[in-house]
């Protein structure tokens, strides 16, 4: 038996989660929360390949709360299976021996559920090595799920066991540490958004939101690609300044984004005619730009960062959708002819990667808050607030009962 976060379906919580949003967060951390800690089963796939994991560090990601909120769209819907143990930023220690990793070597996990995990012929995505885009997530021997922390049969990082199967794990070196290894996953998703972004040498680019999305964002854009100006839009203090120290040219509020990407690039402004400021706003008729970036990346995925983003980006140009999307007026991608490019996951070589940029980059004190599983409240309130209270990423300590 274990201790567990436990994410279960429940209409009338999901239903006042959805109608409170973020305008009552006390809610949905407390009575409201379809989520619960629990002891229950170890996760077990009785399948070779497969292997317990003992976390050590397990990640709270922007997906994470925004299932436990209620803002996940639907769509998601037939691609999880419940009850499940959320939890897919991972770093722990293997509990038994997994093909060539010995038990005790430390790993870090790729969440996504492919064809290898689910014991199927490879799918197209998968022979190509795109395995974040698998046809087969809701097949094969183990449950619905398209990652693992959505998954009712692996477990999740939010628990004191998980299952992983190897195609999966990633062993981590020593030089790097917890703190950072627990970074790898959002870092390797940040990679993939970098080769998604098909920046031009020298090409400008707007990053909205400065959470861990943009942040990395940023810090894989500034790495891997040849980009010129990035131009991020942050709330707070703190968020400004880490993404200076990541790369970012110049940083602006989200009020001053029109006025940053205008003075940057030299666009034109074009405003609703005829109607105020305050109407303008509430109708959607929102200022744009002729002209703008090469490359626009919303990292949050909230309305107003989205259409940001769209009527930022110049004629012809690429909008990145990393954050989980709402919606958003796409007249700017048709009258603009926008390539608009979602970015899921990671494919490819993009752990690697991702490792290399965790032990290099200035990473030292992004993990601002780590708390163990009974503390889960406190823990996801901290994270609701990261960005007000100056922190990137707020994790579970799995090993502590403290």
């Amino acid at each position: 038996m274990m201790l567990a976060l436990e994410m279960f379906r429940s209409i009338p919580r999901f239903a006042a989660a959805k109608v409170s949003g973020g305008r009552m967060p006390g809610l949905l951390v407390g009575p409201m929360a379809p989520l619960r800690l629990v002891t229950r089963d170890e996760p077990a796939v009785r399948r070779p390949g497969w292997a317990q994991v003992k976390p050590l560090l397990s990640g709270i990601c922007g997906s994470d709360l925004g299932a436990i909120t209620g803002q996940t769209s639907l769509y998601f819907s037939a691609l999880v299976s419940m009850p499940f143990v959320p939890g897919h930023e991972v770093v722990g220690e293997l509990a038994e021996d997994c093909e060539d990793l010995p038990r005790g070597t430390r790993v870090v996990v790729d969440p996504v559920l492919a064809c290898a995990a689910r014991g199927v012929d490879p799918c197209e995505p998968c022979q190509q090595g795109r395995t974040n885009l698998c046809n087969h997530v809701t097949v094969g021997h183990i449950s619905p799920g398209l990652q693992t922390g959505f998954c009712q049969d692996t477990g999740g990082g939010w628990g004191e066991r998980l299952t992983v199967h190897r195609s999966q794990l990633h062993a981590v070196p020593d030089s790097l540490t917890d703190e950072r290894a627990v970074l790898v996953e959002p870092l390797a998703c940040a990679v993939q958004l970098a080769r998604r972004a098909q920046v031009p040498a020298g090409g400008s680019v707007l990053v909205s939101g400065a959470g861990a999305v943009g942040l990395f964002a940023v810090l894989a854009l500034r790495e891997l690609t040849d980009a010129g100006r990035i131009t991020v839009i942050a709330k707070h203090g703190r968020q400004a300044d880490l993404a200076r120290r990541f790369g970012a040219s110049d940083v602006a509020a989200p009020d001053e984004a029109m006025r940053a990407v205008r003075r940057t690039t030299r666009a034109l402004r074009v405003a609703p005619q005829g109607l105020p400021a305050p109407a303008a706003r509430l109708t959607g008729a929102s200022e744009m730009l002729l002209g703008g970036v090469d490359v626009a990346v919303d990292a949050v995925g909230s309305t107003s960062s989205l259409d940001t983003v769209l009527r930022s980006t110049k004629a012809g140009g690429r909008a990145v959708l990393s954050g989980m999307p709402a919606g958003a007026d796409l007249s700017p991608a048709w009258f603009r002819e926008l390539e608009v490019a979602g970015t899921y996951a990671s494919s490819g070589d993009a752990f690697d990667v991702a490792m290399r940029l965790a032990e290099q980059a200035p990473m030292d004190d992004v993990v601002a808050g780590r708390y163990p599983l009974h503390r889960w409240r406190e823990a996801l309130d901290h994270a609701q607030s990261a960005g007000r209270l100056g922190a990137v990423k707020v994790c579970f300590d799995v090993r502590s009962r403290a």
